[in-house]
C-alpha cells in the first residue's frame, strides 16, 4: 500500500492560487454543488470549509435562491481570487469570505444548517480535526457533506489518474499528483469518521472520489 506523503497544509503563493483556479474543476464542482443542495434545500446558513477560489458557494447560491454562504479558508491568496469572483458573479450579499482555520473556526456549537467540504481533507496532517469541526458546527437537523480524493495503492494509478484528467500544465499535473499521494484511503476516512461520531457512510463516488454524505435528522 502507498503511504501518505503530505503536501503544504496551506495553498497560498499566488503560482499555486491561480494555477488552481484556472485548473477546470467545472463538471466536479458541479456534481458537488448539486449533490449538496439535493442533500439539504431548505437550508439557509451554510458553510464551505476550505473554500479556495469560492467556484462552489457561487453555485450553490445560482441554484438557491434561500442559501447564504460562508466560506473559510487560511490561503490569503485564494480568499483574493474567491471575493474577485464572487463579485463578478453578482453574489456579495450572500456570500462571505473570511481567513479562518478550518481546524478550529469561529463560531458557536450547532450555527450551519449545511456543513461542506470539497477537497480540503488530503491538505491536513490530521484531518480528524475538520471531522470534529463539521460535527460540533452542524444544527441537530442538518446535513454534512465531505468529499476528497481517494489515495491509489501505487504511484503507477497516481500516474495513470493524473494522464487520464487531461491536464498539461505542469504546474496543475504537479498539483494533483501530489493531491492523490496526499489523499486518505477510505478505510482511514471511515475510521475518522466513527471516531467523531458522525452517523454516515463512505462511499466511492468517482474514480478517484469518496463522499461522506449524511442528510439532515441523521447526523
Amino acid at each position: 500500500m502507498l503511504q501518505r506523503v503530505l503536501e503544504p497544509e496551506v495553498m497560498d503563493t499566488w503560482a499555486e492560487s491561480t494555477a488552481y483556479d484556472a485548473m477546470d474543476f467545472g463538471e466536479i464542482n458541479g456534481d458537488f454543488a448539486r449533490t449538496a443542495a439535493e442533500l439539504h434545500p431548505q437550508a439557509v446558513r451554510v458553510l464551505d470549509i476550505g473554500t479556495g477560489p469560492a467556484r462552489i458557494p457561487i453555485l450553490l447560491c445560482q441554484q438557491h435562491p434561500g442559501y447564504r454562504v460562508w466560506g473559510v479558508d487560511l490561503a490569503q491568496s485564494m480568499l483574493v481570487l474567491g471575493r474577485r469572483n464572487v463579485e463578478e458573479a453578482g453574489l456579495l450579499q450572500r456570500i462571505t469570505l473570511e481567513l479562518a482555520d478550518g481546524k478550529r473556526l469561529p463560531y458557536p456549537n450547532w450555527d450551519f444548517d449545511l456543513v461542506i467540504s470539497n477537497s480540503v481533507v488530503h491538505h491536513l496532517p490530521e484531518p480528524i480535526d475538520l471531522f470534529r469541526e463539521a460535527a460540533r458546527l452542524v444544527t441537530p437537523m442538518g446535513a454534512v457533506l465531505i468529499r476528497d480524493l481517494v489515495r491509489p495503492a501505487t504511484v503507477a494509478e497516481i500516474d495513470q489518474i493524473v494522464d487520464a484528467a487531461g491536464i498539461f500544465d505542469a504546474t496543475q499535473r504537479q498539483l494533483l499528483w501530489d493531491s492523490l499521494h496526499a489523499s486518505l484511503t477510505i478505510e482511514e476516512v471511515e475510521k475518522l469518521v466513527q471516531e467523531v461520531g458522525l452517523a454516515g457512510k463512505v462511499e466511492r463516488s468517482s474514480d478517484r472520489h469518496w463522499t461522506l454524505a449524511i442528510p439532515p435528522q441523521v447526523c
